[in-house]
């Protein structure tokens, strides 16, 4: 049966250490960075979106429009940015459009 403690502590406390004990962050992020991604790039660009997938801090991106996958690889910075200032933390340090 688990301890009980006399302090009391918050939720996000708890969950936090929850996740920290049980290793759950990077599970977590591969589900933020995908919702971040969709909230940001909009519509237009989610409909030429197939998958997204997190691996370390490499975000890999597939997408079905060539000319797209060109005019993102241009702004690869501030998608970076725009994904981890969304996160308010650096998960993301590089991305590959395929």
């Amino acid at each position: 049966m688990a301890k009980r403690f006399n302090e009391e502590q918050s939720v996000a406390d708890v969950l936090k250490q929850f996740m920290q004990d049980n290793r759950l962050q990077p599970g977590m992020d591969k589900i933020n960075v995908g919702d971040a991604w969709k909230s940001l790039m909009g519509n237009g660009v989610n409909s030429y979106t197939r998958e997204i997938m997190l691996k370390g801090s490499t975000l890999y991106v597939e997408l079905t429009s060539a000319v797209l996958r060109e005019e993102l690889s241009f702004g690869k910075e501030k998608i970076i940015r725009m994904i981890n200032e969304e996160l308010k933390r650096e998960v993301v340090k590089d991305i590959v459009l395929r």
